[in-house]
């Protein structure tokens, strides 16, 4: 599973990727995370609102720092 923050490292973009982290830590989730802060290569994912998780290639949350609920939900946890 790939994960991918994109966000230009505001805080709250820190905070989602730290609560995914947190999360894939936690529950021995076979994930890589990694933050994608170019806005050229954000802007490739067609979405108008930071922050955003894509797992797999498809945006998943955007525009909001999700809870720890959410984001276990999308690991079906």
């Amino acid at each position: 599973m790939k994960i991918i923050i994109l966000g230009t490292g505001c805080p709250n973009c820190t905070k989602t990727h730290d609560l995914v982290e947190k999360v894939i830590k936690e529950n021995n989730i076979d994930a890589s995370l990694r933050k994608e802060q170019d806005i050229l290569e954000i802007v490739k994912y067609n979405i108008m609102a930071l922050p955003a998780v894509v797992i797999n290639g498809e945006v998943k949350i955007k525009g909001y720092v999700p809870s720890e609920k959410e984001i276990k939900a999308l690991f079906n946890i």
